[in-house]
């Protein structure tokens, strides 16, 4: 054999010895552990419902200890008790009750200490009503990152799972416990009062509709109070900073006042006060003791004024298509009836009814630029809107005011502005409505 063959041939056997005592001497990599014919076997098969006690301990020390209550809900027990999100719960019982491996490392392990399941990093136990327990461990991560150890007290297998499932287990108290500051359900929220900018407003609810009551009767916009009241009861304490809460509490006393909010509901009246210590905002709630750094949206939907929340339109219909119109216009009136589909004029012909659209369109547009407190004169225009099959009629009187109109609802005090180019539209629309063509 030559000299430089037996040279490649030591060396090429050197590296396979080596090899195979790296191999034998090192935690098993992703692509080279000893896995079974089972690609991914279940780890754990519960049923959630069964379940009634989760423990959480970290090797650090911390714990988390869950547990349900007479009703049925999941609270916090451990390290404080504290009302939990049972979403929250929900969804990490969820990964636990079926918890499935991506692959089994080692049959009968009887070396845990080097997949670090000697002292865990997690660990999860779980009771079921029957007073059963079963142990989950969680070790360390694997050598490429994406996966750890784990493996079931008392089964000698080892399996991995993915790193996602790991971290949706590995849950902290603030990470389960109910963050929201106002607990009341925002379709059960009868009554809301907003005492903020030297202003005290109170809105009502009927049914799906909101009303302004403080500081005085007057329509609402219903979609701008639902924002509000979605804003509140979304409200929820910000836990992701550093500060403790000997901070949080200084900064809530010296801070200024922006807004207290009072939720009143089936199961009663909840508070909200919102302060501001620089660019942050801070809350207190009458339902979850301590202070809380609070989502700036929360604080800037206190800071809404009166005419933020009244209803700009003139006329309530919406998008409902009207039955009735009446319009009279100085010497010119219009008067429209809708028979099904088909639209027809007061002297019985019908109408082409892609001419009523725009007029429709016109008169549902109609808001206020802005609010007044006068400059209602003698009306020039008056506009009443039948709908709701007859139930609803709405009547708007306009006068002249300079270069806009002042608009009136009957049977209200409120005044609308209403801009010239508006009623210009609309006297347009109506002067361009078209006899059907009878032809066709």
């Amino acid at each position: 054999m030559k000299t430089g063959g037996l040279i490649v041939a030591v060396i090429v056997l050197a590296g396979l010895a080596g090899g195979l005592y790296w191999s034998n001497h090192h935690k098993p990599a992703d692509d080279a552990v000893k896995a079974s014919a089972d690609v991914s076997p279940k780890i754990l098969t519960l049923n959630e419902t069964d379940l009634t006690k989760v423990d959480l301990k970290k090797a650090s020390g911390d714990e988390v200890a869950l547990a349900r209550n007479g009703s049925g809900a999941w609270e916090i027990v451990a390290p404080k008790p504290l009302t939990a999100d049972q979403s929250s719960v929900t969804s990490m019982l969820g990964i636990l009750s079926s918890l499935a491996s991506e692959r089994v490392v080692e049959d009968k392990a009887t070396d845990l200490q080097q997949y670090g399941l000697l002292k865990p990093s997690l660990t999860v136990d779980v009771t079921d009503k029957s007073n059963k327990e079963k142990k989950l461990l969680i070790g360390d991560d694997t050598p490429a990152g994406t996966s750890a150890y784990a493996m079931l007290e008392g089964d000698p297998h080892v399996y991995t799972i993915a790193t996602y499932t790991k971290n949706e287990v590995n849950k902290t108290a603030n990470d389960l416990r109910d963050k929201r500051l106002i607990t009341l359900q925002p379709d059960k929220v009868s009554r809301v009062e907003l005492i903020a900018n030297n202003q005290d407003l109170e809105f009502g609810r009927d049914k799906d509709q909101w009303q302004i009551i403080k500081p005085r009767p007057l329509r609402a916009d219903s979609a701008e109070v639902g924002d509000l009241v979605s804003k509140l009861t979304d409200a929820k304490m910000d836990l992701s900073g550093t500060d403790d809460a000997k901070k949080i509490e200084a900064a809530f006393g010296s801070g200024k006042p922006v807004g207290t909010a009072k939720v009143t509901g089936d199961s009663g009246t909840q508070q909200l006060d919102v302060r501001k210590s620089k660019d942050d905002y801070y809350a207190k709630s009458s339902v979850v003791p301590g202070v809380y750094k609070l989502s700036p949206d929360v604080g800037l939907e206190l800071g809404k004024k009166l005419e933020d929340f009244r209803n700009k339109k003139l006329f309530d219909f919406s998008f409902e298509d009207p039955t009735k119109l009446e319009i009279y216009d100085g010497a010119k009136s219009y008067f429209l009836t809708r028979s099904g589909a088909d639209w027809w004029s007061g002297d019985g012909k019908k109408l082409d009814s892609s001419s009523v659209q725009p007029l429709i369109s016109d008169i549902r547009d109609l808001s206020a630029s802005k609010f007044v407190e006068s400059g209602f004169t003698s009306p020039s225009l008056q506009l009443t809107v039948t709908s709701s099959d007859g139930k609803r009629v709405e009547k708007v009187l306009l006068s002249k005011a300079g270069d806009n109109y002042i608009a009136k609802r009957e049977g209200e005090p409120a005044l609308y502005q209403v801009n010239t180019s508006s009623i210009a539209d609309l006297q347009k629309a109506a002067g361009e409505l078209k006899p059907a063509d009878t032809k066709k």
